[in-house]
């Protein structure tokens, strides 16, 4: 039988028995500007995920008797900032915390690991609470980070350049437009209380016009290459982040 590696497509019994690493794909339903949809950060971290499970399935390093499987994304989170454009879906920090507790819970009753891989910065904090209790409560739980350093805050460059190379049929560059290009540490005084409606008009922080699709591969690379390198080496640090 063809090894399968997406949660939703496979039957109980292939997962019966085994070990299991499971990622699982976090992301937000939330305004990306004028020229990406609202499930960029979910779409991102969803195929950053499916792309290092596949790699790792087929590792010849990698471990036989370990299954690698990423799970169906969830796809909403907290996205408070985001809640001045229309379409943007915030569940809030509660809800997402209750929510990451006991999917984590239900999930180690069969997988002996889990990998939380986040594509929205926002819930980054909920996120790091939840790994900690569960690690607590002796689950080995993890979260990735599809962080960019130097990056820009959100829809600009950065994550216009990975949306052209993972689905360019996403992206409506001929709407792309400059936001907000000041450094965001400036902006977040003000955006605590207005959020991002309230520094930009668009919603962008940065400038997505210099996009291309050849930084989005380098991106993408460094993101999948991270991935595999940290579910292969499983170090677990601080906060529950692995690698």
């Amino acid at each position: 039988m063809e090894r399968r590696s997406g949660l939703g497509q496979m039957c109980w019994p292939e997962l019966s028995d085994r070990a299991v690493t499971l990622l699982v794909p976090i992301g937000a339903t939330e305004q990306h500007g004028p020229h990406l949809g609202l499930d960029t950060d979910t779409r991102i971290a969803g195929l950053v995920a499916s792309r290092a499970a596949a790699r790792l399935a087929d590792d010849t390093r990698a471990d036989d008797d370990r299954l690698i499987v990423t799970a169906p994304a969830l796809s909403y989170g907290a996205s408070g900032e985001h809640e001045g454009f229309p379409g943007t879906i915030s569940v809030g920090h509660e809800a997402l915390h209750l929510l990451l507790l006991e999917y984590g819970r239900s999930a180690c009753r069969w997988a002996d690991r889990v990998v939380f891989v986040n594509g929205h910065g926002g819930n980054g904090a909920t996120l790091v609470a939840a790994v900690e209790r569960l690690r607590y409560e002796g689950r080995d739980v993890a979260w990735f980070p599809c962080a960019v350093p130097g990056g820009d805050a959100h829809a600009g460059a950065t994550e216009t350049s990975v949306l052209l190379h993972l689905s360019p049929e996403s992206v409506v560059m001929a709407a792309a437009e400059a936001g907000n290009v000041a450094p965001i540490a400036t902006l977040l005084p003000t955006m605590r209380d207005g959020g991002v409606a309230a520094v930009s008009g668009n919603g962008v922080l940065g400038d997505p016009v210099g996009a291309t699709r050849e930084h989005g591969a380098d991106i993408t690379e460094a993101l999948v290459a991270g991935l595999v390198s940290a579910v292969r080496d499983w170090t677990v640090g601080d906060k529950g982040r692995l690698g």
